[in-house]
């Protein structure tokens, strides 16, 4: 049974690698509020609640079952001095299901469900300076990411009055994080000792008329995967049914902290170490014009023997990986007015915490045994990287109204909008939340008395993200952009019990 459960779960989050929505989070949860712009806190009438203000399950008219499926499919596209390039046409589904039970005969209500809470993904194949052939011409390398994050558990909700409810939601969090493509560090960062009084740092980042090879950044091509991790999440929420025209909700979520394990990366700097090589035979050959190329490689060889570095070992290593990393909290405020027994118009407005969240992701890796890389890096294999991120905090607004045509049909119309929380400074290709705007349209039918077909479609607008002159990520996004787009269909059906 363990096994199966556990196959299930990597089957759901496996189908659910996704592009960010808002920063990686989910804009909406179903397809009753995608249509209406994402807006749920103010409004009491559907499972998702359990996402957004759990409070509100108290004003539910009834038990009921919610069933949401969506597909998404994002555009992306980036452009340096190298590439201009579009990213994979992916698909990603992303399913959603709630149950709630409520009654008019009790106080307390609560629910179950599970969530596809957010994440990002991308796929390019691009032009790096470092990785080309003896010919000069480019290997192409990939560049990809997949976050998924999944929640899911119970919700609780208790009238203090007939007006007036609280609630919690308590739920655990899956999360699986693929990640590869060349990884940069400052020459610095390696710190084995090449010749007494000079690292390997040192050596690598000194000029040419030092003695050094004159890089600013040392590159190999990194792989992180199967990473796994399961953390908490909590929330806790205020619903306050003034009237039948008139509701309010106020919403906090906790932050989430996850350490991904299990994982692996790999390592090479075949790319880096010859580059260096080839620096190295240049320089011996112009300080001995009459030796040939062969025995200045031989020479060079010698060398690089001298300071510990056995040419014939490679620099290609497996390690064991661990990854920190953290989701923010936010808090929210909802509003719900009904003008007319027809119309209803309703406004979200929250704050996330990614400044305290995104900051950075650490990398831990272990027992690398490539006697090159640890000769170089100075240790035995084991050693820490925290990869900058520097997101900034966001607001988002989201607006959305809904009409009921007949009793049947109910069409609606949404926008959300949030600044895009990625700085200049560390944007990249395969991490790409920067959307801002989103459109939103919907539609349900009623079915009969119980069962409602509801669907709805979401187009966040392409944005396009300079990068920094001086990218903190690396030099090959120095000045470089980066577009996203997303398209979303949703259809979903809820069963009154």
């Amino acid at each position: 049974m363990k096994l199966f459960m556990k196959s299930f779960l990597m089957m759901i989050l496996f189908s659910t690698f996704m592009v960010a929505q808002t920063g990686t989070r989910m804009v909406g949860f179903n397809a009753k509020s995608i249509g209406r712009g994402g807006v749920s806190i103010g409004n009491f009438d559907s499972g998702e609640l359990m996402m957004t203000n759990p409070a509100g399950i108290s004003f539910l008219n009834n038990s009921m079952l919610d069933v949401s499926f969506s597909v998404m499919l994002p555009r992306l596209h980036f452009k340096n001095s190298l590439n201009d390039a579009d990213g994979d046409d992916n698909i990603f589904p992303l399913p959603d299901v709630a149950y709630v039970n409520t009654s008019s005969e009790s106080d307390f209500s609560w629910g179950v469900g599970m969530f596809t809470a957010g994440g990002m993904g991308a796929d390019f194949k691009l032009k790096h300076a470092l990785f080309r052939e003896q010919n000069g011409s480019f290997t192409l390398q990939e560049y990809h990411s997949k976050l998924a994050v999944m929640q899911g558990g119970a919700s609780f909700a208790y009238k203090l009055s007939d007006n007036f409810s609280v609630g919690a939601s308590l739920h655990l969090v899956f999360s699986m994080l693929e990640f590869w493509m060349p990884y940069s560090l400052n020459p610095l960062a390696m710190q084995g000792t090449a010749m007494p009084g000079m690292t390997f740092g040192q050596m690598f980042s000194a000029p040419p008329s030092m003695g050094g090879f004159g890089y600013d950044e040392v590159t190999a091509f990194a792989k992180m995967s199967d990473l796994t991790g399961i953390g908490f999440n909590g929330k806790i929420g205020l619903a306050y049914n003034v009237d039948d025209e008139l509701s309010l909700g106020v919403s906090y979520t906790l932050p989430t902290s996850l350490t991904y394990t299990n994982g692996k990366a790999l390592m090479d700097m075949t790319y880096q170490l010859n580059d260096a090589f080839g620096k190295a035979v240049q320089g011996v050959m112009m300080q001995n014009p009459g030796m040939t190329a062969q025995q200045a490689q031989a020479a060079v060889m010698q060398m690089f023997g001298q300071l510990g570095i056995d040419m014939s070992k490679g620099v290609v290593a497996q390690y064991d990986l661990d990854v920190d990393l953290k989701f923010p909290q936010s808090i929210g405020f909802g509003i719900s007015y009904k003008p007319s027994s027809e119309l209803s118009l309703s406004a979200d407005v929250e704050w996330l915490n990614w400044a305290d969240a995104f900051d950075k992701m650490t990398l831990k890796l272990s027992g690398g045994a490539n006697t090159n890389i640890n000769k170089m890096m100075g240790n035995s294999g084991s050693f820490t990287i925290d990869f900058p991120m520097n997101w900034e905090n966001q607001i988002l607004i989201k607006v959305g109204g809904e009409y009921n045509v007949t009793n049947e049909l109910t069409l609606r119309l949404g926008f959300a909008n949030g600044a895009n929380p990625v700085p200049a400074a560390t944007i990249f290709p395969v991490f790409p939340a920067v959307v801002e705007t989103h459109l939103m349209g919907g539609v349900s039918y009623k079915i009969s008395d119980r069962i409602v077909l509801n669907g709805a479609f979401e187009t966040a607008l392409n944005n396009s993200v300079k990068a920094a002159t001086q990218s903190f990520i690396a030099n090959e996004y120095d000045n470089s952009a980066s577009d996203l787009a997303t398209t979303l269909f949703n259809i979903g059906l809820s069963v009154g019990l």
